[in-house]
């Protein structure tokens, strides 16, 4: 019988961390942004390029900062090292050879001086001119000197030994640094490590040549045969060609960075010591293939290097790769359209050029979007993430809590506000007790009530007559609409996110809490339109002047004549009308407001004041202007009106949304 995981709890000492990211959490770090800009996948940008804090407060770095750190890793390798060492090095040795051969003429004609034979000393002093003239005219290019020395027959076995040894130093690093191309597994080269490695080239090659003819090449052959050569152990040729295409990008990216001189003394030592032409020819074959495959690479990158630092051919080829994968990753990272992208990143390299820190931030960061799906808040269609049903009730939700969690639990009930227009008056919530009453008793009160008939003392003795009971609550509807101003002024004026924000805390307390209740949403700017529920979170403002309330209270009244119940609109706005249709159904816009505009909007309220619908405003502006219309609305409808800021909106709004359905479910109660 198979046993189920067994977990053990311990008690909370302080040291534990909890879940880290939860999607929860990461959701309420996009609620601001997506409520803002409404692109939910924008949002997700965002949050990536800035970071964010886990449910533990640590800090995830963001790929802005990664992306400079990146950089700054680039300009100090550029601002300390150049590429002249590669030269350098072997110039200086040449020129030791030659100073060493040089002593050695003199000394053989110091000392054909010194014996006293004419005939010696004549013989001697000719071949000394002779060889001082073959080292005075060698070519100033290291392949020139190179070959001229080869050619030379040296005086000193020193400077024969010194310069074979040179001679055979650079073939090697020349012939390292092409194999190196291929592959970082071999190093110091054999005689069977090259011809193997020929015969690699060979095969990968004939690999390349049988996928043009349409053929399947036995890939698990070769890597059977020649695996060792590649330690990144590629899954399939397609990873193995990107693997050689990146090696040889890096190299010819060195090539580029070099100065002409530079490049030209390379193919000359090149040309001059690598007598394997076979070899040569496989290499060029294969990186001709690997820029037609893989021309993303990078092939023409030069690096402009400005240090002091000599790199020799080992260290440059090195460092070659290492900024080829600097480049690779801040691609990579500034190409990231979402977090699913980030698992394409290789995590190891990413430490080593960028510390522990941002690797773990990566590691993170690529599980948010798979958290948001598991978690059913997102879900990704034709290459794009939308907001599920249950998203949107999530911001809605986190909006709520938002808000709520500004207000004091004793301001619930009596938030005071300055209003205009009518109020109403406040009613208790128990009665005593008469027969057929549901026997809801309300305990303090019951107890209250013996004690003031009793005079006090214990024990205290309930009657009947004590007995106080909670009013039964009937079933109320109330129906609303919410006018949310839609038009450029909010942003502009850092009141767009409240109003926004309330609305959709509206949306979920309405649809939580009263269910019988209908919300309907209109925004409003030049024109007015009804918005579904689903569409609030991506609704953003309009790039367009004008703001036409008189659309936004016909479309209103219209949505609340299919309504039953108490009838209200809440208008959020933070201007007077600018804008209204006329009777062709064209808007017409104007600021300061013309008359026109004006009555136009008053007949509309009009009409909801006869439709019994009541309107409730919220200024965001207090202009003298916005005053002077809500005060005329107000006075004509019999609403109300409140001047409250984008950090009170929240506030105003829905504790009033609640006073005003605890009278209404007061008025329905039986006395």
């Amino acid at each position: 019988m198979a046993r189920g995981n067994r977990v053990r709890y311990s008690r909370w000492d302080g040291t534990q961390t909890g879940f880290e990211l939860d999607a929860t959490d990461v959701f309420g770090e996009l609620t601001d942004d997506l409520l803002y800009h409404g692109d939910l996948n924008a949002a997700l940008r965002r949050m990536l390029n800035d970071g964010m804090r886990d449910r533990n407060g640590e800090r995830l770095m963001g790929l802005r900062e990664m992306m400079d750190k990146l950089r700054k890793r680039r300009r100090d390798q550029l601002e300390q090292h150049n590429l002249g060492g590669v030269y350098d090095d072997i110039a200086q040795e040449l020129r030791d050879v030659v100073d060493t051969e040089r002593r050695s003429l003199d000394e053989l004609a110091r000392e054909a001086s010194e014996s006293g034979d004419d005939r010696r000393r004549e013989i001697t002093d000719e071949v000394v001119a002779e060889r001082n003239l073959q080292l005075d005219m060698l070519p100033p290019d290291l392949a020139g000197q190179v070959r001229g020395l080869q050619d030379y027959e040296f005086t000193s076995s020193e400077a024969r030994e010194r310069f074979e040894e040179l001679v055979d130093q650079l073939r090697q690093q020349l012939m390292q640094n092409m194999v190196d191309q291929m592959t970082g597994a071999v190093q110091n080269l054999g005689p069977e490590d090259l011809a193997r490695m020929k015969d690699m080239l060979a095969a990968l090659n004939e690999m390349l040549a049988q996928r043009g003819r349409g053929e399947e090449p036995d890939f698990d052959a070769f890597m059977e045969r020649y695996g060792d050569f590649f330690p990144e152990n590629p899954k399939d040729l397609d990873e193995l060609l990107e693997v050689l295409a990146r090696r040889m990008a890096a190299m010819q990216s060195m090539l580029n960075s070099m100065t002409p001189e530079q490049r030209a003394q390379l193919q000359g030592l090149s040309d001059q010591l690598l007598e394997d032409m076979d070899l040569r020819w496989q290499v060029d074959q294969l990186g001709a293939q690997l820029r037609g495959l893989f021309p993303e690479m990078g092939w023409n990158r030069r690096y402009d290097f400005s240090g002091q630092d000599p790199l020799g051919f080992a260290d440059a080829a090195q460092l070659m790769q290492e900024l080829g994968d600097i480049d690779q990753l801040e691609n990579l990272l500034r190409g990231a359209g979402n977090p699913g992208a980030l698992a394409e990143v290789d995590l190891d390299r990413a430490r080593e050029l960028l510390g522990d820190e941002a690797a773990a931030s990566l590691e993170r960061l690529a599980e948010v979007t798979r958290l948001l799906e598991e978690a059913g808040l997102i879900a990704q269609k034709e290459g794009r993430f939308e907001l599920t049903p249950r998203g949107i009730r999530r911001i809605g939700q986190n909006a709520l809590s938002d808000l709520f969690s500004k207000l004091s639990t004793d301001k619930l009930g009596r938030h005071e506000v300055q209003r205009t227009g009518i109020g109403h008056e406040r009613d208790f919530d128990t009665k005593p007790y008469e027969y057929g009453d549901p026997f809801n008793l309300h305990i303090e009160r019951t107890v209250r009530n013996a004690v003031r008939r009793s005079g006090g003392g214990t024990p205290v003795r309930l009657t009947p007559d004590d007995f106080e009971v909670e009013r039964t609550e009937q079933l109320v509807r109330s129906s609303t609409v919410l006018m949310l101003d839609l038009s450029l002024s909010m942003p502009m004026r850092d009141n767009f996110l409240p109003a926004k924000k309330v609305a959709m805390a509206l949306h979920s307390l309405i649809s939580s809490q009263f269910p019988r209740d209908y919300l309907g949403i209109v925004g409003f700017s030049e024109v007015a339109r009804e918005l579904k529920a689903e569409q609030l979170p991506e609704v953003s403002w309009d790039f367009v002047y004008g703001t036409n309330m008189q659309h936004a209270f016909q479309i209103s009244r219209r949505l609340l004549a299919r309504q039953s119940g108490t009838k209200q609109i809440i208008m959020i706005t933070d201007g007077e009308p600018t804008a209204h249709l006329l009777a062709d159904g064209e808007p017409f816009f104007s600021y300061p407001p013309v008359r026109e505009t004006v009555d136009a909007t008053l007949r509309e309220v009009a009409r909801c004041t006869r439709e019994g619908i009541r309107i409730n405003t919220f200024m965001l502006e207090p202009s003298a202007d916005l005053r002077r219309f809500v005060e005329k609305l107000t006075e004509l409808n019999r609403g109300r009106a409140f001047f409250t800021t984008p950090q009170t909106l929240g506030d105003y709004v829905l504790v009033d949304f609640i006073e005003q359905r605890r009278s209404l479910l007061k008025g329905r109660r039986g006395a």
